[in-house]
């Protein structure tokens, strides 16, 4: 099913839709930009869906990306895929390109969004052209697990007693999310650089918005994700080929960067650049940047 084009109140383009997968189940996708502009397969975090965007709506029209985006299942539009892993993400994220005429695209995958993006250059290595991470979330050890947000080390403790007690954790999370409390006061111990984003009421506008949509059919979805995420991937990032831009921040208390340093050194292609005295949501400041040197590198790779 395909739609015409909408825009938002701040002039953004999209298209919404949804596809039919081989299994059957649906997969929800929007593309957000210009028809004419290069498209770029982007991978958002966990939990999010395809309404994310960057409060700023210049970056994307300027830079000339169009991105398409689709909610994993369980989130948003998508038919949920219960015992899930990584892996087989990538495979819906190859049928999304081939529902929509791509061969071969670059791509971005942001915090959870990473090992997605991993899997499918390690799966369909045809598909990406180039690949960006952008704080990337890893497996990570008793100690890093001490450095995270209070929420993200007592779900991460949960998941390692199984998908049931993390699930019950995230319900109520859920609940605080969509509550006048929404992502800041659930991430109210996050450094300074972090709380500043999302102190802007903009900000706040799209990340309701988005979680609204993300969480609409529970937090089974999202237990889903986390725990096929937790402790050993079921894909070896040392199958991924294609060459990886990394970027992270050195303040990051959601996703460490001394846990994305060891998934780096399994990359046979990859560049790691650290920004220093940033948080998780460098995405957003930094968005320019990375999209300009995804771009080239992508050009630069076919």
């Amino acid at each position: 099913m395909r739609t015409q084009l909408q825009k938002t109140d701040d002039g953004r383009v999209y298209e919404d839709g949804v596809m039919k997968l081989r299994d059957g189940r649906e997969l929800a996708w929007r593309w957000w930009g210009d028809p004419d502009a290069t498209p770029i397969l982007r991978i958002q975090g966990t939990p999010s869906s395809r309404n994310q965007y960057n409060p700023n709506p210049n970056v994307q029209r300027e830079v000339g990306a169009r991105y398409l985006m689709a909610d994993r299942p369980g989130y948003g539009g998508s038919t949920r895929k219960p015992g899930r892993g990584i892996a087989d993400i990538a495979d819906d994220y190859a049928e999304l390109l081939d529902f929509h005429g791509l061969d071969r695209v670059p791509a971005t995958g942001t915090s959870g969004g990473g090992p997605h993006v991993l899997a499918l250059a390690a799966r369909h290595p045809d598909r990406v052209s180039a690949i960006s991470v952008v704080v990337g979330g890893t497996p990570l050890e008793p100690d890093e697990i001490k450095q995270l947000v209070g929420v993200n080390a007592r779900g991460y403790a949960l998941a390692d007693e199984g998908w049931q007690p993390l699930y019950e954790f995230l319900v109520q999370v859920r609940e605080r999310l969509l509550s006048n409390e929404g992502m800041q006061g659930v991430l109210d111990d996050a450094p300074p650089p972090d709380r500043a984003i999302m102190a802007d009421p903009v900000w706040q506008k799209m990340s309701r918005e988005n979680i609204a949509e993300t969480l609409k059919q529970g937090a089974e979805g999202w237990a889903d994700e986390s725990y096929a995420m937790h402790g050993e991937w079921d894909f070896d990032p040392a199958d991924v080929k294609t060459s990886v831009k990394w970027w992270h921040g050195d303040d990051d208390k959601n996703a460490p960067v001394s846990a994305a340093r060891r998934v780096v050194a399994q990359l046979s292609d990859v560049d790691l650049h650290v920004w220093h005295d940033e948080g998780h949501f460098v995405s957003l400041t930094h968005e320019r940047e990375i999209l300009d040197e995804l771009l080239a590198r992508s050009t630069s790779k076919r």
